[in-house]
């Protein structure tokens, strides 16, 4: 009986990823965790926010141990010219899950504005420019019956423009900022007939502040919401404590919001939610690591062995540990 359970689980399964992967209309950005520690990923104008040139990746393996489970890796470059003034960065990004890969390349620019009297607090505007490769290889779906139309023929793939805008204030306390992403590449698609999943318009509103518990302790709290248009609001709850300037230890709780009507969108995934805990610390003053476990707290808490995030950033000046006590953002 036992067995028989988990094998109609593992068939549920394999058909939410055929879902996933053709359903344009619920295609969701890349899920990760560690945008709290570079908001080049989400914003930007965060581009230069660090006021030093800094480079940072991620990898994630996602429902480890399930098969055709997503896997993401990114990178980013971002510094200032111009007395700081400008910040400007580059992101590449890829993601595959089951059938589904994707592929996106952005430059990013950024104007900032002192703001205040205190010279610590900017007000950025950012623009991202780029293309966002998509394609879906029919030979890995199984169709449920012979001449199933909607499974297609072998590797399907479009090249499409896309654009990023946001905005972005930080101070040594406080942050706060709204963005959006793949504004352009769904209204690009000409071809109908391409059953290749094309990004639809995602969201990013965030807030967050750095309080002081004495001299070698902080607490930062923060949130994130995002959304997209076919999809739930997804909300995350960050708290963190920086010790000595030096460690990040925290964790996120994730959730599902119905802050819009979607009859499109199962209330099972609507109701999804998430547990996640992170640490990242300097190994020296210019090298920072990373690593984050998600565990599910979903229908699908039972398959795999959660998800498993590495990250590493690299200063190539020597502001990095000034920057990292100071700023709220980062």
């Amino acid at each position: 009986m036992k067995k028989s359970s988990f094998k109609t689980r593992k068939a549920c399964l394999f058909v939410c990823f055929i879902i996933c992967a053709l359903n344009v209309k619920a295609q969701q950005e890349v899920q990760f965790s560690q945008y709290i520690f570079n908001g080049l990923y989400i914003n930007p104008a965060a581009a230069g926010a660090k006021e030093d040139f800094y480079v940072h990746s991620f990898y994630r393996s996602q429902w480890t141990g399930v098969t055709g489970a997503p896997q993401s890796f990114s990178v980013a470059a971002d510094g200032t010219i111009n007395d700081e003034k400008v910040g400007l960065g580059i992101l590449l990004a890829k993601d595959k899950i089951g059938a589904q890969n994707s592929l996106a390349a952005y430059a990013n620019y950024a104007y900032r504005l002192q703001v205040g009297g205190s010279g610590n607090q900017r007000l950025s505007f950012g623009l991202g420019a780029g293309l966002v490769q998509s394609g879906i290889d029919g030979s890995k779906l199984n169709a449920g019956q012979d001449g199933d139309n909607v499974i297609p023929v072998g590797y399907q793939s479009t090249i499409l423009p896309d654009a990023r805008a946001g905005v972005l204030y930080t101070s040594e306390s406080f942050f706060a900022g709204f963005s959006a992403d793949n504004l352009v590449a769904k209204y690009m698609n000409r071809d109908k007939s391409l059953t290749v999943p094309i990004p639809n318009p995602h969201f990013y509103l965030t807030a967050g502040t750095v309080l002081s518990l004495n001299d070698d302790t902080r607490i930062k709290p923060s949130f994130l919401l995002k959304n997209a248009s076919g999809t739930a609001t997804s909300l995350d709850l960050n708290t963190f404590l920086i010790l000595g300037d030096r460690f990040w230890i925290g964790g996120t709780y994730r959730t599902s919001l119905k802050l819009l009507s979607n009859s499109a969108y199962s209330s099972s995934f609507q109701n999804a939610s998430a547990v996640v805990a992170q640490i990242e610390f300097f190994a020296t003053s210019k090298l920072r690591i990373g690593y984050a476990f998600d565990y599910s707290m979903s229908a699908f808490s039972g398959f795999g062995n959660g998800s498993h995030e590495l990250s590493l950033g690299i200063y190539l000046t020597k502001k990095g540990t000034q920057n990292f006590a100071t700023s709220s953002y980062f």
